[in-house]
């Protein structure tokens, strides 16, 4: 049964799996061309690109900010696109996303206790304060989801442990509102975090980044079985013959490092994680090992496009990235939910 089960998954995908290297090819074509845009969107535009060569300050804006921001954006966003793969893969839900678990309320009441411990500026340019932000917003995060592991009892039930993430959520938002209520200093800060943007991302945090993603998808693809197997059912997955539950503890832990590693970095950003895997699905179908890596890459593009066009609209102002996500992927998914609703109608 096993054997059969997956014959019919690597059948099912096998049309995919060509159409999964161009898409690909296209995804790494697109980050880079739009790592070059990010690159020349400021107050200055293309003039500091042209002259950083024989002008300091011209060399410090593009390779202090706008690149480490713009990589930032990417590396953030395919953070977002991977951890939503995996919940939707580990819930069996195409509607879930990388806050499911409480990880967003946990990594906002992380950053507001460091705001109230270490100052209340996002702007400071201090390395201890920065990795101290981010540690915080990670703490924050991680412990969310241990405790909603822990209200679960255990990751088998899927309906009680998103249940047990919606009410953590809940809990830890209204603490967090009582903190701001109690040091109203923060406010500002906690606005601009709750908002999502990429403006404070250096190069430590791209590392930071850079290094987890690299973790996370590593161990994603060791787990891709099991999400295959899921797919299929829970008898299914069973019958394959994995430590099922150690696997999902493992992608637990995936989700909850993916997800409160990109909130530390630029707050809370909406849709991207629930929209790049429905992007990935829509145009090509095979297995979770390439999937989610494939939603890895549309994420970062999807999210350094939308900080590109924040920075760009009503320049010299900017656009919350958080916002602008927020509008585009609703306006996404209410298109594919009036058109899937259209096609059950005809038929």
């Amino acid at each position: 049964m096993a054997a059969s089960a997956e014959q019919a998954l690597r059948h099912e995908c096998a049309p995919g799996q060509r159409r999964s290297g161009w898409l690909a090819l296209v995804l790494l074509l697109l980050s880079v061309a739009l790592l070059m845009v990010g690159a020349s969107v400021g107050s200055t535009g293309w003039e500091s690109v042209l002259r950083m060569r024989d002008d300091a300050m011209a060399w410090q804006i593009v390779m202090d900010i706008r690149l480490p921001r713009s990589l930032g954006a990417w590396l953030a966003g395919a953070l977002l696109g991977l951890a939503g793969a995996v919940a939707q893969g580990l819930f069996r839900n195409p509607l879930a996303d990388p806050y499911l678990l409480g990880s967003a309320s946990g990594a906002s009441l992380g950053s507001a206790v460091g705001l109230v411990l270490m100052g209340s500026s996002l702007t400071s340019l201090s390395l201890v304060y920065r990795l101290g932000m981010t540690g915080m917003a990670f703490a924050g995060a991680a412990c969310a989801v241990g405790l909603t592991v822990v209200l679960a009892r255990n990751v088998q039930n899927t309906l009680r442990l998103l249940l047990a993430g919606v009410i953590v959520g809940v809990v830890l938002g209204a603490v967090r509102d009582l903190l701001e209520l109690k040091h109203p200093d923060i406010l500002q800060a906690m606005q601009a975090f709750t908002l999502g943007t990429s403006a404070f991302v250096g190069w430590e945090g791209c590392a930071l980044m850079g290094g987890v993603l690299l973790v996370c998808a590593l161990a994603t693809w060791a787990c891709s079985r099991v999400l295959d197997g899921l797919t299929l059912g829970e008898a299914t997955a069973t019958s394959l013959g994995l430590p099922l539950t150690q696997l999902r503890y493992g992608l637990v832990a995936v989700l909850a490092l993916a997800t409160g590693t990109s909130v530390a970095q630029t707050g809370l950003i909406a849709f991207v994680g629930l929209a790049a895997p429905h992007l990935v699905r829509s145009l090509v179908r095979i297995g979770h090992g390439r999937s989610t890596l494939l939603a890895a890459a549309m994420g970062g593009t999807l999210l350094l496009a939308a900080d590109i066009l924040a920075r760009w609209l009503v320049a010299p102002q900017e656009l919350p990235v958080g916002v602008l996500t927020a509008a585009l992927g609703g306006t996404y998914l209410l298109w594919r939910m009036h058109r899937s609703t259209r096609a059950a109608g005809a038929m």
